[in-house]
């Protein structure tokens, strides 16, 4: 299959300025998803889609290309990352190649391994899936959450079935946002990659830091440091 990752590297960030470029342990932070999908060798092209020819020039450096600049909407706050995909896609296309499959990579996932990435192909693969995507056991159950009334009383914020120890309670996961694998046939039907055919691929809460402040940028370091 002739398979292409795409890491999405925006340079107007608000919460952590130029967080996708930001060193961590000495490295660019788009340097770790770079590296991690070379490693994978299921990549015949590895794309940084950026708006910052600053970003561009670090991007080549750790072995990613960049073969165009994202369009001015779509380097926008309110532009989606499928935004961002469906650009690619269609400017590859325009230059005459086409891809089987896509992954989208984000920066802010540095503790990503490659043998993530490896493992979800390998689910992609064998279930011959539509999508595959990461995802990781909630720090906290939902079941333990709820809204607060403007009195903030708490009378009735849990349900009875909800209101018994961790241990017993359902697991419960969230998208981590590492690692979106995808067809891309299909996903140009459809963007809604969450339907029949779309599987998990479970990673620890560990690598799955996702950096959008400076206390997920420690943490990341502390782990990485370790």
């Amino acid at each position: 299959m002739n398979n292409l990752a795409i890491i999405p590297a925006r340079s107007g960030s608000k919460g952590l300025k130029d967080k996708n470029i930001k060193l961590l342990n000495g490295k660019p932070l788009i340097a770790y998803s770079i590296e991690a999908a070379d490693q994978s060798g299921i990549y015949s092209h590895i794309l940084v889609s950026t708006d910052s020819e600053t970003y561009g020039e670090i991007a080549i450096k750790y072995g990613a290309e960049v073969p165009f600049y994202r369009s001015k909407e779509n380097a926008s706050d309110v532009a989606s990352s499928w935004d961002v995909v469906k650009e690619v896609l269609r400017k590859y296309m325009e230059m005459g190649v086409e891809f089987d499959t896509f992954t989208l990579l984000q920066p802010t996932s540095p503790l990503r391994k490659t043998e993530d990435i490896l493992n979800a192909y390998r689910i992609f693969k064998e279930k011959n899936a539509t999508a595959v995507i990461s995802v990781c056991e909630m720090e906290h159950s939902p079941l333990w959450s709820n809204t607060l009334p403007e009195d903030n009383s708490l009378s009735g914020f849990l349900k009875s079935e909800s209101n018994k120890q961790r241990q017993k309670l359902e697991t419960f996961y969230r998208i981590n946002g590492a690692i979106y694998m995808a067809n891309v046939k299909e996903f140009l039907k459809d963007t809604n990659l969450y339907r029949d055919n779309c599987y998990a691929y479970k990673m620890s809460a560990e690598r799955s830091i996702d950096i959008d402040t400076e206390l997920d940028f420690k943490i990341a370091e502390t782990i990485i440091n370790q």
